[in-house]
């Protein structure tokens, strides 16, 4: 099974949004993260920890607290590489690009829901 099969929208704002704004974004949509674009390349993504880590700071911008150096996985890749690069990398959530521009985002869940299309194999190792 491939990640284009599994993904789902993604919800992206912009650095210039506060913590505040972000979080409110996500409580409104009943989503736990949000990926920041800026001059339309991925700049970062914040999550629901990133809010609750900096809850004292709700007026800053979201660059000053998102992960950057965002790791992606493209929308052919199965979802078997998806959960390597999960694991490997202890995220939760990955956002999908096609030839480099972002058009999805799959979470640790999307994967557990899907586990029985995983390759037997992967699971053993």
């Amino acid at each position: 099974m491939k990640v284009l099969d599994i993904m789902h929208d993604v919800k992206v704002i912009s650095p210039g949004l506060t913590v505040k704004e972000a979080a409110d974004i996500m409580s409104k949509e009943a989503i736990g993260s949000l990926v920041i674009i800026s001059n339309g390349k991925v700049a970062g993504i914040i999550t629901e920890r990133d809010i609750l880590r900096n809850i004292k700071r709700s007026k800053e911008k979201v660059d000053k607290v998102m992960s950057k150096n965002v790791i992606s996985v493209e929308d052919t890749d199965t979802i078997e590489r998806a959960a390597e690069i999960m694991t490997a990398s202890k995220i939760k959530r990955l956002p999908v690009t096609r030839q480099g521009k972002l058009v999805g985002i799959i979470t640790a869940t999307d994967l557990i829901a899907n586990s029985t299309s995983i390759n037997e194999n992967f699971l053993l190792d």
